[in-house]
């Protein structure tokens, strides 16, 4: 079962990515197109371009977890931001949202405190 955790890093694929791709080819793109170490436990976010399929790869220290999701309904949603190097960050929280087909422009969050960093 997936479970995400703030304490792990999410990132985003900024490209629309083949779910042909299998760990090999979805390390390419985290090296070549995002331009990160595939070997940090990060967890790496790619969606295909109709966005009805969605892979989620990690290292988890011994070898490469892959989830990977298709929806027999809809998309899923892109969140709005900026890029980094074909890279956005995105929370454990969206990446969730996301998952569950729940709209990100349309979740209203109330204050709460947050320490500062």
């Amino acid at each position: 079962m997936l479970h995400l955790s703030s304490q792990c890093r999410y990132y985003l694929y900024e490209g629309h990515a083949d779910m042909r791709k299998g760990f090999d080819g979805l390390c390419g793109l985290v090296l070549a197109g995002m331009r990160r170490k595939i070997i940090t436990g990060d967890i790496f976010v790619f969606i295909n371009r109709p966005a009805t399929h969605i892979k989620l790869l990690q290292w988890e220290g011994d070898g490469f977890a892959l989830y990977y999701k298709r929806l027999e309904r809809g998309s899923f949603e892109r969140p709005v931001g900026t890029y980094d190097s074909a890279t956005m960050t995105i929370s454990a929280e969206q990446l969730s949202l996301i998952l569950q087909g729940i709209s990100l422009q349309h979740v209203k969050k109330r204050k709460r405190y947050q320490q500062a960093a």
